[in-house]
């Protein structure tokens, strides 16, 4: 089913994978030496775009009666949320920003605009997530534990339901994240100790609290009599932000391309596989200067795996290096336009849902599910580029062959 032998998928030689381990340590480490006063211009002015983006938008709302007023509002604090979410607090709790020692932005303090705690998300994404990428069993991440986005899960009748829980998870992201590292299910088994799981509530709840008062008590109420205006605004502002992150974070892990693991993959993994299983498991999306930003630069999904704790201004001049290594080791840079990886997520979301006796391809050569038995009976080739191109060469002529 998923991927088990890392290397043989790959098609490349234990000396390969060193060789690109070494090359990405590299890179990292021309990077980490480069970074200076240009970089923490872009970080200043990003907070203050942002900043200036949620006065613009509290103050027109002041006038939310007014349909102009309420437009423009509305669209300020949206993209001030966006911001904050995706280019802020994201990568700040990644630490990426860490190397200026400013407590302002570090990620042992900075609690984001949503209402997921800052210490549960760090240990579901930056711990979980980033260490166990795609790994089946392993990476909650992988589905978000409501969806199936995999054959290695076995269908059961209530996934049947899964394109209306996708757009339940879509509108309510944020309350998705949040709930994320709790582990709720767990608790009601009694599979985590009450002893962990009850600050994890407690705290939760103050961060909702806090979420709730600001957004929907506090802010509405400074409008006076146009309370249920600014209350709708706001509202929206928070649904647009949700709806943003859903579509940028699953076009950076579901579409066509980005593989699944065993936990049998991580027997002996070294770096150089670790950064392996980073590239294969991870997808970009095309996009330019203004759409990287508004992504939180996570359009470079890859070079984000790679380097999750290098700073989000850098990974387009990263991603030019990486895609050069993906064409020296003949492996696949996967990306695509932004509304063709959604569509092929979107795909996989709602084929997922029949059982498997509804599906064509194989469980171990499907475009959301693969492994390095898609290969069996190939002679072995340079690298996993060229083998793909191969594999898809075959396929066309036996079809061809059939037709005739």
């Amino acid at each position: 089913m998923a991927i088990t032998d890392i290397s043989e998928y790959a098609h490349l030689t234990d000396a390969d994978i060193e060789a690109l381990g070494h090359e990405l340590d590299t890179l990292r480490r021309e990077i980490e030496a480069d970074r200076g006063p240009r970089d923490v211009r872009y970080l200043r002015r990003t907070i203050a775009a942002q900043r200036s983006l949620e006065v613009i938008g509290r103050v027109a709302l002041l006038g939310s009666h007014r349909r102009p007023l309420w437009l423009l509002g509305t669209a300020a604090l949206s993209l001030s949320k966006i911001i904050e979410n995706m280019e802020l607090g994201h990568n700040v709790m990644h630490g990426q920003w860490d190397w200026m020692n400013d407590p302002e932005v570090h990620s042992t303090t900075w609690e984001w605009d949503m209402v997921c705690a800052s210490p549960h998300w760090k240990h579901s994404h930056n711990f979980i997530h980033h260490k166990y990428t795609n790994v089946v069993g392993m990476d909650d991440d992988v589905g978000y534990k409501i969806l199936r986005v995999t054959r290695d899960e076995p269908w059961e009748p209530r996934r049947a339901l899964q394109p209306i829980f996708n757009v339940l998870l879509a509108l309510t992201f944020e309350w998705g994240i949040g709930l994320h590292d709790l582990a709720l299910k767990e608790v009601i088994k009694g599979e985590k100790p009450m002893e962990i799981a009850r600050p994890q509530l407690k705290e939760f709840g103050r961060k909702i609290g806090k979420q709730v008062t600001k957004d929907y008590l506090l802010y509405p109420a400074l409008t006076g009599p146009n309370f249920l205006h600014t209350l709708t605004a706001n509202m929206t502002a928070n649904l647009v932000r949700n709806l943003w992150a859903y579509v940028v974070i699953f076009c950076g892990h579901f579409p066509d391309g980005a593989e699944k693991f065993t936990v049998d993959s991580l027997e002996d993994e070294t770096q150089g596989q670790w950064y392996l299983r980073q590239m294969l498991g991870s997808a970009n999306f095309e996009a330019g200067p203004a759409l990287s930003f508004l992504s939180g630069n996570l359009c470079y999904q890859i070079e984000h795996h790679l380097y999750p704790d290098l700073p989000s201004n850098r990974m387009a001049e990263i991603g030019v290096r990486v895609r050069e290594l993906c064409d020296k080791y003949d492996l696949p840079y996967t990306t695509g336009p932004l509304w063709v990886q959604y569509l092929k997520t979107l795909r996989t979301i709602n084929k997922l849902a029949l059982p498997d006796r509804f599906l064509h391809d194989t469980a171990d050569d499907a475009p959301e599910t693969a492994s390095e038995r898609r290969f069996a009976g190939m002679p072995r080739t340079r690298g996993l580029k060229t083998a793909i191109a191969e594999l898809r060469r075959t396929r066309r002529e036996r079809r061809r062959a059939r037709r005739d």
